[in-house]
């Protein structure tokens, strides 16, 4: 999500804090493939934890005391635009992964769920603090690190072709890079499953 001007809304710190939790979200796909699990399994703990995430953004946005006692943990890690009433990055990945695992086979939702959460992290962080050369709200050596981050998952994802997953890599970073109205959470995985699933439908 990015080295856009919302990332500018909370410290470095912050920041950082923000996309080492982020990183955290990398249990869902190797879960999902490590241990096994069939597409309804993986829905079966998906889903609860989702809606788990969406009633603790719910409470924060209508101050129920759900918030109050846990809202010290997440408020350091929140944008302006999440504390003005959107739903925080957390809950759009977790919705995201329960859509991915239900849509597409288990080599792709792993791919596109790693690309984002892979590539996302340092997209944000070298962007807002290195970056020179902007396009938008985004800048050319944050989108070249999450294109880096999105290529070692291409070389490292079981499954799949590698033309496949090399491609998927090259789509979610543009994808990344043009998604300024949509949570990239969603339109990474999503768009980029779509290419590699087309791609296996029409190539291989």
């Amino acid at each position: 999500m990015v080295q856009n001007q919302a990332s500018k809304n909370i410290s470095f710190k912050g920041e950082l804090l923000r996309k080492l939790t982020h990183l955290g979200a990398f249990t869902i796909p190797v879960g999902y493939y490590v241990l096994g699990l069939s597409r309804s399994e993986g829905l079966i703990i998906m889903i609860p934890i989702t809606l788990l995430m969406i009633m603790i953004d719910i409470s924060r946005l209508r101050g129920w005391e759900l918030w109050d006692r846990i809202g010290w943990l997440i408020r350091p890690m929140l944008r302006r635009t999440e504390t003005g009433g959107d739903f925080t990055g957390a809950t759009y990945i977790l919705v995201t992964a329960c859509l991915v695992i239900a849509i597409f086979s288990k080599p792709i939702a792993v791919a596109s769920l790693a690309f984002i959460i892979a590539g996302d992290p340092p997209s944000a962080l070298i962007g807002s603090r290195w970056g020179k050369r902007r396009f938008k709200n985004k800048s050319f050596e944050g989108s070249l690190s999450f294109l880096a981050a999105a290529l070692i998952v291409a070389l490292i994802t079981p499954g799949l072709p590698l033309t496949v997953t090399l491609i998927g890599a090259v789509v979610a970073t543009v994808t990344e890079a043009v998604s300024f109205e949509i949570d990239d959470n969603i339109t990474v995985p999503l768009v980029s499953g779509l290419a590699m699933f087309l791609l296996l439908k029409l190539f291989f």
